[in-house]
């Protein structure tokens, strides 16, 4: 079994036959694996600051309440699902 200690080692395949038939003659060194591993990084996250009329937000954590998630959770999740939305076609 050869070992693949690089990514440019792996070639572009034609078709699923021929990557099968690579992958049964070569494996992956495990340190490329562990490289490859995402990091999380302190800065992916950015706090800002929101102005909601008051009786909006009690409406909002009241729905929050009732799914018993955190406000600012849902929120965000709301967000990414229209993010989501804007983008299809």
């Amino acid at each position: 079994m050869e070992t693949i200690t690089q990514w440019t080692e792996i070639p572009n395949f034609e078709d699923e036959e021929e990557e099968a038939q690579f992958w049964l003659t070569h494996d992956l060194d495990g340190r490329l694996m562990n490289n490859s591993l995402h990091k999380p990084d302190s800065r992916e996250s950015t706090t800002i600051t929101l102005r909601f009329d008051p009786r909006m937000l009690a409406r909002i954590k009241r729905i929050a309440r009732g799914r018993y998630l955190n406000y600012q959770s849902m929120m965000k999740q709301w967000l990414s699902e229209r993010l989501e939305n804007e983008q299809q076609p």
